[in-house]
């Protein structure tokens, strides 16, 4: 099993997975021919997606949806309440190339488990993903408001993680944004800091190599410098040196991480 974070941000979100047989992308949040673009750095072709796994309604996941699906004759999955809340957003998707994935339901494609888990987010019905192939796991987590003891269970013992750390929370107070839209980032169904997700990391990792990508920045009350200088003192704090098992890496609004293998 191997990945990419082709695109992680505010502007908009996508990670591609393979296991030899099948090949998928979790949300397409970027135009059709950014997705494209971003698969060819990596050398791979939207035509061979066997489909488009959706985390829920908002735009950065899903810009690209129908465009994509339309194009490449893509299978799309997605909840039904999310399916209902995209359906104006993403345009005509056919009949044949629409499938329903429940909350909490498990699919497997040649080997490769892939389990669906809800989150916290103001959306219809917001859920991420796990893959698990021979022993091997990759959690795709990001846009919830705080991480449940439900959701830890699901996500635990991975060996890679793509994890939301969306702010700093000082630079989010001091900013511009409305104080609306502070407290709809900082709430139970926003986003959690880079604090909040070294803590959750700390409770879920196993004592094992695991690589940890930091995701979903905010453009505006992010740096990945600060990400991971406040994620590795709060995972220190809580007993954990990040670079001794535990490894952290970037992920970017606009070029893709190298294809690794789980």
């Amino acid at each position: 099993m191997k990945f990419s974070v082709l695109a992680s941000g505010s502007t908009g979100n996508s990670i591609y997975v393979e296991n030899g047989q099948h090949a998928f992308i979790v949300d397409a949040g970027l135009t059709g021919k950014k997705m494209e673009a971003l698969l060819a750095q990596i050398d791979r072709e939207a035509k061979q997606l066997s489909g488009i796994l959706v985390t829920h309604e908002h735009s950065d996941h899903i810009k690209g949806v129908g465009v994509l699906a339309r194009k490449h004759n893509i299978p799309v999955f997605a909840n039904a309440k999310t399916w209902e809340a995209m359906n104006s957003s993403i345009g005509n998707i056919p009949l044949d190339q629409r499938f329903e994935w429940k909350t909490d339901e498990v699919k497997t494609f040649g080997g490769l488990d892939i389990q669906s888990f809800a989150v916290s987010h103001d959306a219809a019905e917001p859920m991420f993903y796990t893959f698990q192939e021979d022993g091997r796991k990759l959690v795709v987590m990001t846009d919830t408001g705080y991480v449940s003891d439900r959701m830890k269970g699901f996500i635990s013992t991975a060996d890679a993680y793509v994890f939301e750390s969306n702010h700093d929370v000082s630079m989010l107070q001091m900013g511009p944004y409305p104080w609306k839209i502070k407290r709809r980032i900082l709430s139970d169904v926003g986003h959690v800091s880079n604090e909040d997700a070294a803590v959750a990391m700390s409770e879920v990792v196993a004592e094992k190599e695991t690589q940890i990508y930091l995701a979903h920045l905010s453009k505006d009350n992010n740096m990945k410098e600060l990400a991971r200088m406040s994620v590795s003192q709060t995972l220190e704090s809580c007993g954990i040196r990040a670079g001794e098992f535990l490894h952290l890496h970037d992920t970017d609004a606009e070029k893709p991480t190298p294809l690794v293998l789980v």
